[in-house]
């Protein structure tokens, strides 16, 4: 039974960790931008490839990856740098992470829709509308949770970070279940991604809007420093919920 929980934990953080970080990969090619490095999880390597100018790396705690692009942390006057890339480019690159995580959760509930056994048949419209009524729904209950988060209604100690989440799926029955859960951490997963923080790719995403109203980027060390005090506050964040997690175990 552990050893199905620990796959059960690890297919879920690291399936979601490979779209999110796929569709910045895609989205970067698609636009001609060459990435450096294509990793997936942290921790001890356990595998590793070198190929068409990409590396590619699993590691063996899933929680987290990350695409590197030239030009992407240091302006370069490299051939598919990603500072030459036009804003709009740019903005599509960074945003497609929490877009696939989104838009796979709307295709995991329309799929899950034909197989609900209901009272009643359903046309497939019927069930595409479900699969947006679901994501939709799911989506502004989190950005009315953020609501009250930053309204001071609820606190950080409600929220739940990868502790929490394994939990959760450990204790998921059946296989429709897990999918379930699956689409909510995908949704979860896309719009956290997309909120305009500094260190998130919404933050990213609204500096590259900046920069075309200005007709000019902001300076590397100013952007240097935005995100390494977003990225600072999003780690201290991340202790603050696991810890809580932890303590709810318990």
């Amino acid at each position: 039974m552990l050893i199905i929980n620990a796959i059960k934990i690890i297919f879920l953080l690291g399936f979601l960790v490979l779209i999110h970080e796929g569709g910045h990969f895609l989205a970067a090619k698609t636009f001609g931008v060459n990435v450096e490095e294509f990793s997936i999880g942290f921790g001890p390597i356990i595998f590793s490839k070198q190929k068409n100018n990409t590396l590619y790396r699993i590691g063996a705690i899933p929680f987290g990856g990350y695409v590197r692009m030239t030009g992407e942390n240091e302006r370069s006057e490299a051939e598919g740098a990603f500072n030459k890339a036009s804003i709009l480019h740019r903005i599509l690159i960074v945003a497609a992470g929490g877009v696939v995580n989104i838009v796979f959760a709307l295709i995991a509930f329309f799929i899950l829709s034909l197989f609900y056994r209901l009272e009643v048949e359903y046309s497939i419209w019927d069930k595409i509308v479900f699969a947006f009524k679901n994501t939709i729904g799911f989506i502004l209950s989190m950005i009315e949770s953020l609501k009250l988060l930053f309204t001071g209604k609820i606190g950080l100690d409600q929220m739940t970070g990868p502790v929490g989440i394994s939990e959760i799926v450990v204790n998921t029955n059946g296989f429709f279940n897990f999918i379930h859960l699956l689409c909510l951490v995908s949704l979860s997963l896309g719009v956290t991604n997309l909120l305009p923080f500094p260190a998130l790719d919404g933050g990213r995403i609204v500096l590259l809007i900046i920069e075309g109203i200005r007709g000019k980027a902001l300076s590397e060390e100013i952007e240097m420093k935005i995100q390494s005090m977003g990225f600072l506050l999003l780690i201290m964040i991340a202790f603050y919920v696991t810890y809580q997690d932890i303590l709810r175990l318990f």
